[in-house]
């Protein structure tokens, strides 16, 4: 039988401490470049919270001494019936604000889609703030169904004098693939 050798067996130690420091380090890295990956992307945004956006709110007042009519227009690729409730509203400036839109499943199976919205005039995209929006992500629904969807908004106040007047405008898309279609059935066994 041969001896042990401390010299080794104190080098594989070490060795085995940096591999597991080296492991501890990588995996704490990972939080922050998930992160920033994310962000990046777009993609399974964590916490949803713009410091921007929140910022504007706490200094949002209402301007009261100008109203700008907001128009709002629904578009659609696909099986859908999409409407807004209401063709236009005067708001003020800083005002918050509640608009529903229908959409109905024309299909009779489930079916995905997703809005865009899209502003005239193209500057006016800047002063919009969606609080709450149907747009974010994608809507499934099941065949036949029928829902309301609302925007929560509000217009900056540093909106350009010279604009009075924001078309809303959303196309509903069609998502392939996103809803499962259903099977058909297969028949039953013969005993």
């Amino acid at each position: 039988m041969s001896e042990p050798r401390p010299v080794s067996n104190a080098t594989l130690l070490r060795k085995l401490l940096v591999v597991a420091v080296l492991m501890f380090g990588f995996g704490w890295a990972l939080i922050p470049i998930y992160r920033k990956i994310c962000e990046v992307t777009g993609i399974n945004i964590l916490t949803g919270k713009d410091p921007a956006l929140e910022a504007r709110l706490r200094n949002t007042q209402v301007d009261t001494t100008r109203q700008v009519v907001i128009e709002f227009d629904a578009n659609r690729q696909g099986p859908w019936r999409f409407k807004p409730r209401v063709n236009h509203l005067s708001v003020h400036p800083g005002e918050l604000v509640t608009v529903e839109y229908d959409l109905v499943n024309l299909q009779d199976h489930p079916v995905a889609g997703q809005a865009i919205p899209s502003y005239a005039p193209m500057l006016a995209g800047r002063y919009f703030n969606k609080l709450e929006c149907f747009c974010l992500k994608q809507q499934i629904l099941q065949g036949g169904e029928t829902r309301q969807f609302p925007v929560v908004f509000f217009v900056d106040p540093q909106l350009p004098q010279d604009v009075t007047q924001i078309t809303l405008s959303y196309t509903f898309f069609e998502v392939p693939g996103a809803a499962a279609k259903p099977q058909a059935q297969a028949p039953a066994p013969r005993s």
